[in-house]
């Protein structure tokens, strides 16, 4: 997304929440090592010897509308770095998927890696005449070839599709222990929250760790920082997704997500509610070619700092918001003492690095104005600059800030001048944001 920054000598320029190119997700492998204790939105310090995670929580495959097998996809995660990644395909499967594959062409190209992957014996196909067809894999067949203790880890997601009046209410629920229908309701944000309540009375009865994820609130235009902040008990959505048409930086018209959250930030603290934390994604359907227009895998992700490589305790960790999201950026150091807060970047030689501290402070000037499209429909309102502010600036790979007392939140966004080799949108560079935390 594109945002106007006032930097600390008061010009404002434009920077890009960017994405990391497919081609070199690797350079974040680095950040797999203990680490020190982080921020979170209770003003905390997490204990326990932990160390970084690197996964994706969205991403789709032959099972709904991507065009790869799920095994060759969860197969690309592991070799390009990744710990762990949730295939979210829409809504429940069917209880079998056939692929029916052509004779020629880059399908056809797909089917033969895939032989070459996993051998002929594994590739279960009919041939009627010219026809041949291929069964998707389900999860619990091939997790056992692509799994390995504390190296890589699958887990169990859908996204929970629904849409009204040409919007979409699309949340994914990571670690599900059952599929769960689409829900129905009058509003958008009544099948969100039913989405949310499906999730918890599944968690509570199954005693299985799972989350929901609001997704791309910005495709369709669908949801309003309004929206958010009438669900109250949302705990995570996608401040990043990869996919070229959702929206992420806004219009003119229309707030960009990261605005979306500073607002729903600012609201929820200032009414003594929790946490809105921002997760970064793929939204992969793509793996036929690598191109701005294509919705590719490797552009966002998130670091999880866990003590072990397993579901619960990568969702306990989401849960307090020990996590960032990071669309190429890696940090070296992310902790927290007291009331300071240190951020440091595993600093790339020939890229430079700005560090923000972004918040809004009590006695902040609460104004809004609606604002609506050309059909009337409502829009995230226009607020003031107070939310959302730059508190610090730091030009450089380390940066420190000690809250005064009077913030509501601080949350970490670091800037790179490295470009995206396949963004999702042209002038992206490579970011990461911290979750908020409090005095």
């Amino acid at each position: 997304m594109m945002m106007q920054v006032q930097r600390m000598d008061g010009t404002v320029v434009s920077v890009a929440w960017g994405t990391l190119a497919v081609l070199a997700t690797v350079l974040a492998l680095g950040a797999c090592r203990s680490a020190a204790p982080s921020m979170d939105a209770g003003g905390s310090a997490s204990a326990g010897a932990a160390r970084w995670w690197k996964g994706n929580t969205h991403t789709h495959s032959y099972w709904s509308d991507g065009n790869d097998y799920p095994e060759m996809i969860a197969d690309w995660y592991k070799r390009h770095g990744y710990h762990f990644v949730a295939t979210t395909d829409h809504n429940p499967p069917p209880a079998e998927r056939w692929v029916t594959i052509p004779a020629a062409g880059a399908n056809r190209d797909l089917y033969d890696a895939y032989r070459a992957r996993f051998g002929a014996s594994w590739v279960e196909e009919r041939r009627s005449g010219d026809t041949l067809r291929v069964r998707a894999r389900r999860l619990d067949e091939y997790r056992g070839l692509l799994e390995e203790a504390g190296r890589f880890l699958l887990v169990p997601g859908e996204e929970i599709t629904q849409y009204l009046g040409g919007k979409g209410a699309h949340m994914n629920g990571i670690n599900l222990a059952e599929p769960i229908a689409p829900q129905e309701g009058a509003t958008l944000v009544e099948i969100l929250q039913r989405d949310l309540n499906v999730i918890r009375a599944q968690r509570e009865r199954t005693g299985h760790p799972m989350i929901g994820v609001l997704n791309h609130p910005n495709f369709l235009w669908s949801q309003t920082a309004e929206d958010l902040l009438a669900l109250a008990d949302l705990r995570f959505f996608e401040l990043y997704n990869g996919h070229p048409l959702v929206n992420n930086q806004g219009d003119s018209l229309h707030a960009g997500t990261e605005r979306i959250w500073d607002i729903v930030l600012t609201g929820r603290f200032a009414r003594g509610g929790g946490p809105l934390y921002g997760v970064a994604t793929d939204d992969a359907h793509d793996y036929l070619r690598v191109a701005t227009e294509q919705r590719n895998p490797g552009r966002g992700w998130i670091m999880v700092r866990a003590p072990e490589l397993s579901a619960g305790a990568l969702i306990a960790a989401l849960e307090r918001g020990d996590f960032y999201a990071s669309t190429g950026v890696t940090l070296a150091r992310l902790e927290r003492a007291g009331r300071t807060l240190n951020v440091d970047v595993e600093a790339e030689q020939g890229v430079a690095y700005t560090i923000q501290f972004v918040g809004t402070r009590s006695g902040y000037d609460t104004a809004s104005t609606p604002v609506h499209d050309s059909a009337g429909t409502a829009l995230t309102g226009r607020y003031s600059p107070d939310i959302g502010a730059i508190l610090a600036e730091v030009r450089g790979p380390r940066a420190t800030y000690t809250m005064r007392g009077d913030e509501l939140y601080v949350r970490a966004r670091v800037v790179s001048s490295k470009p995206a080799a396949n963004p999702s949108y042209p002038g992206e560079v490579q970011m990461a944001c911290t979750q908020p935390a409090r005095p």
